[in-house]
């Protein structure tokens, strides 16, 4: 068994202590200690009391998710959550630390609760595609009242314990939480025979009753931030029930069933997917568990601009001191009054005290002299996509900082190797491609080089979870995983817009689908001009899937820079409007190319863009681009707005069976005749064995199919 729980007394108070190292989930050894310490407790006449915490930094974070969906051993939860409700003996919950899902409902089930100052509490399972199952959504409300509780429940977010104080989660707030408890519970267990239960707490239901407002607005909250989820929607029938039903277990079992139906729904397994996904793309499998890290203490940063800012303040937020340096004051100037804005806005908000904001924002240093970054431990140079830049930048990079420091670029897509090439540190050399607003994206593509070291590799992902970021390890490949693929999916878009259909309802297909936006609206806010102008620059003729774009912006739409682009876009604002006047150019360019334009289903437009996420995505993953197939779906979902309750691409792709995503791309290369549905090499081969998408091959095969793909993806960069 998993865990478990420690028994001792003091002063005739049982305290019980889980031990499950790190944070002390509800693992079966966990279930059984409660249950069976809480009994002894019960059975032993000289204790008075019982005090239950938990060791090192958690109280409980949460149940065990690797019992998820399947057979659980041991003692069941809600018989454990039964005993501690109903033991003989006053129960105190000392939050010491994390109390998540299934530790935040044993604290509910006990008579009191008192946390630490550094204590927080939360209900996250809709993060996973499930509710609380222990009771959180009939307990919760109790105390903090429906429309609070359905707020923390539907965002999963934490409450510090002064805000659970002033909710009313927890009675108390301790400097020493164990003692303090003690002596607390001491004092009851002397005063009450009686002591109270939260399941009794049916005041603010009874003052509900009747008013739909509270029920409404969480509906709304749902439908804006958890868009074709499913879980939020049953947690709101929850509370629901807790509000409208009078019998207390009546309402568990209302939780218990739809619990359920999140439970066997596939977004669940999507979600925890993703869960498990991103934990598993920190591991490199050549890369030795015991490499050693760098000792990051100080950040440099080339370039004062948006996406510059943008990684300063990930630095500054994570408590690394940052120097920027850019090319003119005025520059400089600009770029730090966008960075204190966007603290100002934080302090607005309530995010950050002025105290928070002041300590922060001071760590931010600026200058325009290279030799002001010799004693940075890491130096990201972000600046604008030009290789010869690059390498000027890089040159200088390597003369003044001090020997052993990382040289980082934030580049979208360029070569690594080839800026390596140019210092006499290449191993120390290292793509992190953070994505725009760097402060606000989780996503961070780490793009190892071919002489990148296991070190620079390692410190540079261990940087990665200090800021916060869903890290993945991409090799050195045009467009590394995200924009390789992007380029796939916004040019069959762009086919599609030839072929007969019209921006706005690829967009609203692809929206419908899940995504955060249309690749029309995408390409509009990102500005259709940047590869119009490269090209112009480099003398190629445009794409088949650019004409209509380039054609645009020939004629000065070049999207919401422009207040034109697919869309038109009025002054101060970047909601998309109709452009009907685009109509006659769509036709034109069609006609020129030989298409004759015809109307085009919505399950066309999603099959063929996804497909051709899929299909390539495949592609990346047999060349080992991407370690394995999950590190895909978290760079989809973290950098491109793929819906996280579908997984990911790949995990899409595995859900619906590779035999019918054969099926779909063969039809759709019939029709098409295009060859970006011709099945990848890596899906014949699965859908044969009847396996799935899941790990890169073996390290020799994966270079030899890297070797022959370079050179053709690179054409299309």
């Amino acid at each position: 068994m998993k865990g478990t729980v420690l028994y001792e007394v003091q002063e005739n108070v049982a305290i019980l202590t889980v031990d499950n190292p790190p944070v002390n989930p509800l693992s079966d050894g966990v279930r059984t200690g409660l249950y069976e310490c809480i009994t002894n407790a019960e059975d032993d006449d000289s204790i008075d009391a019982v005090v239950l915490t938990g060791n090192g930094r958690a109280f409980i974070a949460g149940a065990d998710i690797s019992e998820f969906g399947g057979n659980v051993e041991g003692i069941s939860l809600n018989d454990v959550f039964k005993k501690l409700e109903f033991c003989k003996k006053p129960i105190v919950a000392a939050i010491n630390g994390i109390a998540l899902g299934g530790g935040l409902e044993t604290a509910l089930c006990c008579n009191y609760r008192i946390a630490s100052k550094t204590a927080f509490v939360g209900l996250p399972e809709v993060n996973l595609g499930l509710l609380p199952g222990g009771g959180g959504t009939q307990r919760l409300p109790r105390l903090a009242g429906p429309a609070e509780a359905l707020k923390m429940m539907l965002t999963g977010s934490h409450v510090s314990a002064k805000q659970a104080l002033d909710l009313g989660i927890i009675d108390n707030i301790a400097e020493d939480i164990v003692t303090e408890s003690i002596e607390f519970i001491k004092e009851k267990a002397k005063s009450t025979e009686i002591h109270p239960k939260v399941r009794d707490f049916n005041e603010k239901m009874i003052e509900a009753r009747g008013n739909d407002t509270v029920l409404l607005e969480a509906q709304a909250m749902a439908a804006k931030g958890r868009k074709g989820q499913f879980a939020p929607g049953q947690i709101i029938k929850c509370v629901e029930a807790a509000i409208n039903i009078d019998d207390f277990d009546e309402g568990l079992k209302k939780e218990g069933d739809y619990f359920l139906e999140c439970l066997v729904h596939p977004q669940r397994e999507a979600m925890i997917h993703i869960f498990f996904g991103e934990r598993a793309a920190s591991k490199i499998s050549d890369v030795p568990k015991d490499t050693k890290i760098m000792d990051i203490k100080k950040a440099g940063i080339i370039g004062s601009g948006t996406m510059g800012g943008g990684i300063a303040m990930c630095f500054a937020n994570a408590g690394i001191p940052v120097h920027i340096i850019d090319q003119d004051q005025e520059n400089l100037d600009r770029g730090i009054s966008v960075i204190e804005k966007n603290y100002d806005f934080m302090v607005n908000r309530g995010r950050l005290t002025s105290e928070q904001k002041e300590s922060i924002f001071g760590s931010i240093s600026t200058g325009l002299d290279y030799k002001d970054l010799s004693d940075c431990d890491i130096v990201i140079e972000a600046v604008y996509e030009n290789l010869e830049l690059k390498h000027e930048i890089f040159k200088s990079l390597d003369e003044i900082v001090k020997e052993g420091a990382i040289l980082a670029s934030n580049t979208s897509g360029l070569d690594i190797d080839s800026i390596a090439s140019v210092t006499n540190r290449p191993e120390l050399v290292v793509g992190t491609h953070f994505f725009s607003p760097a402060n606000i994206m989780r996503l961070l593509e780490v793009v190892r080089g071919k002489q990148t070291s296991d070190e620079t590799l390692a410190t540079v992902m261990a940087i990665g979870k200090k800021l916060r970021k869903a890290a993945v390890v991409s090799l050195n490949a045009p467009g590394f995983i995200g924009n390789r693929m992007l380029f796939r999916y916004t040019a069959q878009a762009n086919m599609l817009l030839l072929e007969g259909a019209l921006p706005h309802q690829v967009d609203q297909a692809l929206e419908s689908f899940g995504l955060n936006m249309g690749p029309f609206r995408m390409m509009d806010l990102v500005g259709l001009d940047l590869g119009w102008r490269a090209r112009k620059l480099s003398g190629k003729e445009s794409p088949l899937h650019a004409k209509i774009g380039d054609e645009l912006c020939e004629q000065n739409r070049y999207g919401q820079k422009s207040k034109a682009g697919y869309y038109n876009y009025s002054e101060g604002s970047r909601a998309p409007n109709p452009a009907p006047e685009n109509e006659k150019t769509y036709e034109k360019i069609s006609c020129e190319n030989g298409f004759t334009r015809r109307e085009i289903s919505d399950e066309e437009i999603v099959d063929r863009c996804i497909l051709a996420l899929i299909n390539e995505g495949a592609d990346i993953l047999s060349e080992g681009v991407a370690q394995r197939a999950a590190d895909i779906d978290v760079v989809y979902i973290n950098g491109y707005g793929f819906p996280i309750w579908r997984g990911g691409p790949m995990h899409h792709a595995n859900a619906m069976g590779l035999d019918k995503v054969i099926e779909k791309l063969e039809k759709y290369r019939e029709i098409t005749g295009n060859d970006v549905y011709k099945p990848s090499d890596m899906l014949l081969k699965l859908a044969k064995e009847g396996g799935k998408l899941g790990e890169a091959p073996n390290k020799t095969e994966r270079k030899e199919k890297l070797d022959f793909a370079m050179s053709s993806v690179a054409n299309n960069f």
